[in-house]
């Protein structure tokens, strides 16, 4: 199976930085897309951005300008630089992987949809 880990939140004033990082672990070939969305409390989960195994980005309108998605390839790991921090990026920042290619006891399997359990975020005015 595949397990993410994300690292690096916090809680930070209002102007700040943080950057949180994302470490994909198992006996994975391969992972396609690496995302990361954030829930604000009392809110759905929304988008935030998405980086593609070539490295190909896409974000959403709240997190252009000030986000930053980056990936390792051979570390299995994405980053997320974010500036200029404001309160209303409050939440838990998730990791995803929409698909996988990872070993079991010598043989190959594609998984989908795996999630990170979150890390806080906390901006204060």
């Amino acid at each position: 199976q595949v397990q993410l880990v994300e690292s690096g939140g916090g809680v930070v004033q209002a102007g700040g930085t943080l950057r949180l990082s994302c470490v994909a672990s198992g006996l994975i070939a391969s992972i396609d897309n690496m995302a990361w969305y954030r829930q604000a409390p009392g809110k759905v989960r929304e988008f935030l951005a998405e980086v593609s195994d070539v490295g190909r980005t896409s974000y959403a309108e709240s997190a252009k300008g000030r986000f930053t998605i980056s990936r390792d390839n051979a570390m299995n790991t994405v980053y997320l630089q974010m500036d200029n921090l404001k309160p209303e990026d409050t939440g838990v920042y998730y990791c995803h992987v929409d698909r996988a290619l990872y070993l079991v006891a010598s043989s190959s399997f594609s998984g989908v949809d795996f999630w990170g359990q979150g890390t806080h975020v906390t901006v204060s005015s």
